[in-house]
């Protein structure tokens, strides 16, 4: 891990998401050391929003293809921003049971909470792929060498259900996750998703961690548009 060679004395502050994707693209070509390897057979994976700009710039790096994954987090009853858990739109979801316990969630609040998640899964396919409706089912990945990137991972919730849908529909030949920062017991959680291969750059402790924008100069919302002209880029490129 690139953390191995940079040391955590002080609090590693990266430029930004174009930044942090670069030093990420030239650590896996480290990971993947064949040419035609990462070439012909990688696709690197992005998770809409941050990570989108994040997998394009990896995949560029690495000459290869890029598209996207989307899982959604499944939301506290309390604080929107804390994460109980995933999902991805087939339903293969992740939850946390500690914290779900902790904040004492109801298996109601749950179910509900999965159904507007897989519908704005559903809303943001559409949008990002340009009307096509079918999103995960586009996707082959069997055989390849896949690479999930993201622009950094909290709880590394919405990570564990998309790598768990991979694991679970797809046969890669390899399977890495790719991100620029996680606290060190998010990592450790990460690591069982992932066995193959982590790049990350900075690896915090839980003490020091208070959110993923900490870490980056610059950490500026990601929209809408910006995903889909990332998406229409690729489109172009592919000549479709």
């Amino acid at each position: 891990m690139l953390l191995d060679r940079i040391g955590n004395k002080f609090q590693v502050k990266l430029k930004d998401r174009a930044a942090a994707a670069s030093i990420l693209g030239d650590a896996l070509k480290d990971a993947i050391r064949s040419e035609k390897e990462r070439k012909e057979n990688t696709v690197v994976l992005g998770i809409p929003r941050g990570g989108t700009i994040i997998a394009d710039i990896i995949a560029r790096k690495l000459s290869c293809e890029f598209d996207i994954i989307i899982p959604r987090k499944l939301r506290s009853p309390h604080n929107e921003e804390v994460a109980i858990g995933a999902i991805m739109e087939d339903g293969t979801s992740y939850l946390n049971e500690v914290l779900v316990r902790e904040l004492d969630v109801s298996p109601e609040y749950i179910e509900e909470e999965k159904t507007r998640q897989m519908e704005e899964i559903q809303r943001r396919t559409l949008l990002y792929r340009l009307g096509t409706s079918s999103g995960y089912k586009n996707l082959d990945l069997n055989g390849k060498n896949i690479v999930l990137a993201d622009d950094g991972a909290a709880t590394g919730a919405t990570i564990i259900a998309a790598s768990r849908w991979i694991r679970a529909t797809q046969s890669p030949r390899s399977f890495i996750i790719a991100i620029p920062v996680a606290p060190k017991d998010t990592l450790n959680l990460l690591k069982r998703e992932a066995p193959d291969h982590i790049e990350v750059i900075t690896m915090p402790s839980e003490s020091r961690f208070k959110s993923v924008g900490q870490y980056y100069q610059s950490f500026e919302p990601v929209t809408d548009k910006e995903v889909i002209d990332i998406m229409q880029k690729s489109k172009n490129k592919k000549g479709v």
